[in-house]
């Protein structure tokens, strides 16, 4: 099974593929789309082409997106969810199903803990990848997002954590 992860964002949006051949991983592809400081709109396409362009090139099987659940300030929260509706209707295009996961339940899965830093997440995945280098903090969310798909996808418990927030989820 080969999974793309999102983590959305309307500067920068975290992008990594995995595959999966039975319990073990391998890391494929990962970066970040920049998507720069123009007007959002442009922002948005941008992003839509890098994601049209991954997809095609990397074919995954499925994309695991992060949702949004909280936010501080309003006017970043709609700017988050329509960063990530670029990427949904982009899987959409590419006929790739889509699978939504919190931020605690990605931790939860990759970290053992659903309160988890982005630095602690960022070394587990580098572990369980095997990577030398430290990618950047949206990429590594982004395969954080993807590996727990590419685990739970065909496990019994996924109905179950799709449907259930992590610790420390505030819903």
């Amino acid at each position: 099974m080969r999974v793309l992860g999102i983590d959305p964002g309307s500067h920068r949006t975290g992008w990594g593929v995995v595959e999966r051949h039975g319990s073990r991983l391998t890391h494929l592809a990962s970066g970040t789309v920049a998507a720069g400081s123009g007007p959002l709109a442009q922002r948005l396409l941008a992003i839509a082409v890098a994601l049209d362009a991954i997809l095609a090139e990397h074919r995954p099987d499925a994309m695991a997106v992060e949702t949004v659940f909280y936010a501080r300030n309003a006017q970043s929260a709609l700017q988050l969810g329509q960063a990530r509706g670029v990427a949904l209707l982009c899987a959409a295009r590419a006929g790739v199903p889509v699978a939504e996961y919190t931020a605690g339940q990605i931790k939860q899965a990759t970290t053992g803990r659903g309160r988890a830093g982005k630095e602690q997440v960022q070394a587990m995945i580098r572990v369980a990848l095997g990577l030398r280098v430290a990618l950047g903090l949206d990429a590594s969310d982004a395969l954080a997002a993807a590996i727990t798909h590419a685990y739970l996808a065909d496990s019994p418990l996924a109905a179950l954590v799709a449907q259930r927030p992590a610790l420390g989820d505030r819903r």
